[in-house]
């Protein structure tokens, strides 16, 4: 069991200002859980966080493997304290998730080799 959990009803990508971000929220609500991943758009270190930009860290990410309901991201051991020492941050995408499809090839694209099927 992962140790922070969201299900998203929403996937979103944004190109702003030579970054891309994409990243996946319960809800439009600020209060919501969300994980947000940001790379600049030539490629470089991602940018990492999970429901508060206090809960993320560049090059956090050591895997990220996706499943039928969703993905599971592992947090890189050095970076876990940034998470409140949380190793794991599990997505749950059900199929009335919103723009689902684009951010999940979107962030397959950012994640290269990181990225597990």
């Amino acid at each position: 069991m992962a140790d922070i959990s969201i299900t998203a009803a929403y996937g979103s990508v944004v190109e702003d200002e030579g970054q891309l971000f994409v990243g996946f929220a319960e809800g439009e609500d600020e209060e919501e859980g969300y994980v947000l991943f940001r790379q600049p758009v030539g490629g470089g270190p991602v940018w990492f966080e999970a429901s508060d930009e206090t809960f993320g860290a560049e090059d956090a990410i050591e895997s990220v493997v996706v499943g039928p309901k969703g993905f599971e991201v592992t947090i890189r051991p050095v970076k876990r304290s940034a998470f409140g020492f949380a190793a794991t941050v599990a997505v749950r995408i059900g199929p009335g998730c919103e723009d689902r499809a684009e951010a999940l090839a979107a962030l397959k694209g950012m994640l290269g080799g990181l990225w597990r099927e």
